[in-house]
């Protein structure tokens, strides 16, 4: 059996390690599994993608697209022309990807046309914002995916609702947990630990990218300045992704607490998260991350695709006007924090039950 990997973003590389360490665990004992890695290069900055190879064990792509850059647009046609490419002179039983970004969009459109299988892994969960580029990519990916692999309960309800079977839905947990729980023992201090004089659960990490939160730049200064205020002058450490450091050269934001670094790989990065006070951010990876940790999280979005961290973990939705981190940094700063539980089946094993239902499926 043969399976084409597809991963563009830095999200995918964290859920498609654990996915080929199953894979090659399956041929160390006979089983004729083997599979081709389709990097699409969405992201092409090195500390955006090229280090998660070396540090997650992920071999080199067998076929690097170099789809990155352009609109939207522009780059999902790319992805589209070069990866049908790809599966037409090497042709899988399926094509397998990952999220809910334009990797994952194009080459299922792709994949389906040339009627190749596609298998979705993190299908079926929602947020409800159509503003978002990743609600479209989710809907669409999976309104013409064959199986769909879930990470919570309510992933699975969203997919009956549209109409999937059940024999098509797969339960199996979340393969950013298995990344995670593998490497926990393998984190590692960033040069920003020493040079900020940082304590373990005496400062701030921030990450923020969407729209809502850094395409303004009063918008953006006013969320930056609020965190300042309300940190108590704790040091708030804020890794910068790209299209965030464009909004900021054009504005004059300082404080002595303020740092801004440049993004980290990501054994530094979660050795960064795991010694936290808390997180406040707009990703969604993230606060899967912090709930299996245990560190607080504040994310500044309307709506979250990742419900069960706010139900059951230790993520606290609260929209994106910077007023509203008043009261939440207020109940942080007294300990009255939730503790949260971590959802079921995060557990270190999704990728074994993703690769022993594939195996089901085409065996």
């Amino acid at each position: 059996m043969k399976i084409t990997l597809v991963a563009g973003a830095r999200p995918n590389f964290m859920k498609i390690a654990p996915i080929i360490d199953a894979i090659r665990s399956k041929r160390a004992n006979g089983t004729a599994i083997d599979f081709r890695l389709v990097h699409t290069g969405q992201h092409y900055d090195k500390n955006m993608s090229d280090n998660f190879f070396e540090e997650l064990g992920i071999p080199y792509p067998d076929n690097n697209l170099e789809g990155g850059g352009g609109t939207q647009a522009e780059q999902t046609a790319a992805i589209m022309v070069k990866f049908e490419q790809e599966l037409m002179q090497n042709r899988p039983d399926c094509v397998l990807v990952v999220g809910d970004v334009t990797s994952t969009l194009a080459c299922s459109i792709v994949a389906k046309k040339l009627c190749v299988d596609v298998i979705h892994v993190e299908a079926g969960i929602r947020s409800g914002d159509m503003t978002m580029p990743e609600e479209i990519n989710r809907m669409v990916t999976d309104s013409i995916t064959d199986y769909f692999f879930t990470t919570s309960e309510m992933a699975n309800g969203n997919l009956r609702k549209s109409g999937i079977e059940e024999s098509r839905i797969f339960f199996v947990g979340n393969t950013m947990i298995d990344t995670l729980l593998k490497n926990k023992d393998r984190l590692r201090k960033p040069p920003i630990t020493d040079s900020a004089g940082l304590k373990d659960g005496q400062y701030f990490v921030i990450t923020l990218h969407r729209p809502a939160n850094v395409d303004g730049e009063q918008k953006l200064s006013n969320l930056l300045n609020r965190i300042i205020e309300l940190s108590r002058g704790l040091p708030v450490i804020f890794p910068v992704h790209p299209r965030t450091a464009r909004m900021l050269q054009s504005l004059d934001i300082k404080s002595d607490n303020l740092h801004f670094i440049d993004p980290l790989g990501y054994l530094e990065f979660n050795y960064l998260v795991a010694h936290s006070k808390a997180v406040i951010t707009d990703s969604g990876g993230i606060t899967e991350e912090t709930t299996v940790m245990g560190i607080p999280c504040i994310t500044l979005r309307d709506s979250t695709e990742r419900p069960e961290t706010v139900t059951m973990g230790t993520n606290e939705l609260i929209g994106t006007n910077p007023d509203a981190l008043i009261p939440v940094m207020e109940k942080l700063f007294s300990g009255q924090w939730k503790q949260g539980v971590i959802p079921p089946l995060w557990d270190g094993q999704s990728a074994g039950r993703i690769i022993d239902a594939v195996m089901n499926i085409y065996g």
